[in-house]
């Protein structure tokens, strides 16, 4: 079965094309690193599957890089390590990227990916609908359908890959106006491509009525908040540790995800600069 289309792959690709803000991707790319530094494994075939290869050419050396078409350049059984950068959003069948990326994975290879959560600029999503329904009486196909991180975290095993983690960390960046995150966003080749879309610039009301419904700080700024998920998962090989029995953990996993949320508000979500337009 064809799973719908969801994107318009060209308008995406001219969009990637224009884009000259990477600054949120450095950042993600620079976690990514650190997380491979804890596996205990030194990678010796990785492969990174990403729009913008100039992000990963100094960090991985000699890793094959390729984009996220439909059908991924990969070679079957190539690699102990295959990375997807922040762009399963965009995917058709995220559920069939993930597939050949375990393909491509050797027994035990580690499979790791980046994406945006479901939390993502909800602020500016909210504004838009808003604004847009106030103006024309309708929404349009306008923001991508956000999965939140018990979805994605469901996808690794679906592909068929074995002892899969997710966890998220939230990037925080501030604009002088909403109306310079929305040109961020095109910067960063994250503007419209939805199959779907009205083929039309956005009305001026449109996007006046969401700036002006997006919440400021008291210093009269927007902040965007990017809320990236992580998915770790790995190759089945003989000789794997298994997961335990239900029934025999010995610490509750509530404890543990609540422990982790009174973590990360004490520690607050992580600031970046932005790159921002008065």
């Amino acid at each position: 079965m064809t799973p719908p289309r969801l994107t318009d792959r060209p308008a995406l690709l001219r969009l990637r094309a224009g884009a000259d803000a990477l600054f949120l991707r450095e950042r993600v790319a620079d976690e990514t690193e650190d997380r491979l530094k804890e596996v205990n494994r030194r990678f010796t075939a990785p492969a990174v599957v990403t729009p913008f290869p100039q992000v990963w050419r100094e960090r991985l050396p000699g890793a094959r890089l390729v984009t996220d078409d439909p059908l991924l350049d990969l070679e079957a059984g190539a690699h102990d390590l295959v990375i997807h950068d922040l762009c399963l959003h965009w995917a058709d069948d995220p559920v069939g990227q993930i597939a050949q990326c375990a393909r491509a994975l050797r027994p035990d290879g580690l499979f790791l990916a980046t994406v945006f959560g479901g939390e993502t600029l909800a602020p500016l999503r909210r504004a838009l609908a808003e604004a847009e329904v106030e103006a024309t009486g309708g929404l349009s196909p306008r923001i991508l359908p956000m999965a939140d991180i018990r979805a994605w975290g469901d996808l690794p095993a679906r592909a068929g890959l074995v002892m899969p983690v997710a966890d998220w960390l939230s990037y925080e960046v501030s604009y002088d106006s909403p109306l310079a995150l929305m040109r961020d966003l095109r910067r960063m080749g994250e503007g419209n491509a939805l199959a779907g879309r009205l083929r039309r610039p956005t009305r001026r009301a449109v996007l006046l009525g969401a700036a002006a419904r997006h919440p400021l700080t008291a210093e009269g700024r927007a902040i965007a908040r990017f809320e990236v998920i992580t998915l770790v998962a790995w190759a089945p090989a003989p000789g794997q540790p298994r997961p335990l029995r239900p029934g025999s953990a010995v610490h509750r996993l509530a404890d543990a995800i609540e422990a982790a949320r009174q973590t990360a508000r004490a520690a607050g979500a992580e600031a970046l600069p932005g790159v921002s337009q008065p």
